[in-house]
Formats: structure tokens, C-alpha cells, sequence
């Protein structure tokens, strides 16, 4: 499982990058908590959930629930705190993938996917 979450890691990041953002961490960790990517654009940063699932009944955002929240929102929160970011915004985003063949893939980005106050 290990390798499919990080060929989703890979693919989100490259897909970010398409659409214009600067990665500025990959799977920073505060204490216990990750965050997979952390990514900027015109002043925005984004810290980024990626999700990977093979096709099933569940989305893979829909593996996102209150205790993932909350830890994303206290990873954030230290991020924040041990940088100096310019960012006038921050936000919580998810990178939803689906792998349907060997070389295809569903990718769903979801900006402002939820709050701090809904972890």
C-alpha cells in the first residue's frame, strides 16, 4: 500500500505543478502529524491531502474524515509557526486519485476542501 500512496504523492505533485503552484514541502512532518504536500500560489498556500485508491464504492476523499482533518489542521498550525510565510491565505486542500489501469489515472482537486474549525 506503502507504493501506491506514494505513486499518488508523485502524481498529485507533478499535476500541482501543471496548474501553477510551487511545491514548497513533501511529507512534512510535525511530531506524529504529516502533511503530503505543501504548495503555494499567488499568495495562497495550500496544505495538500493526497488520497490513492484503487476504484471501490468509497472515494478516495471520501477516506478523509474528522480525525485526518484535525491532524492536518495541527500539522498546519506548526508549519505556520516555524516559517515566516509572505501567504496572505492559507487553506486545506485534497488531491483525489483513482488508478484505473496501469497508466491511467482520475485525478480530482478539490481546493478549500475543508476548514480548521471543521477538524
Amino acid at each position: 500500500m506503502h507504493g501506491l500512496g506514494s505513486r499518488g504523492e508523485r502524481t498529485a505533485a507533478r499535476y500541482l505543478r501543471r496548474l501553477g503552484y510551487r511545491i514548497l514541502a513533501t511529507n512534512w512532518r510535525s511530531g506524529r502529524y504529516e502533511i503530503d504536500i505543501v504548495v503555494e500560489r499567488e499568495g495562497i498556500v495550500a496544505f495538500v491531502e493526497v488520497k490513492t485508491r484503487m476504484p471501490g464504492p468509497q472515494s478516495p476523499a471520501e477516506a478523509i474524515d474528522w480525525r485526518k482533518r484535525r491532524h492536518m489542521a495541527r500539522a498546519a498550525a506548526s508549519w505556520v509557526a516555524t516559517r515566516s510565510p509572505r501567504a496572505r491565505e492559507f487553506r486545506f486542500d485534497v488531491v483525489s486519485i483513482s488508478i484505473l489501469a496501469e497508466r491511467t489515472v482520475r485525478i480530482e482537486h478539490i481546493p478549500d476542501a475543508f476548514t480548521a474549525d471543521d477538524a
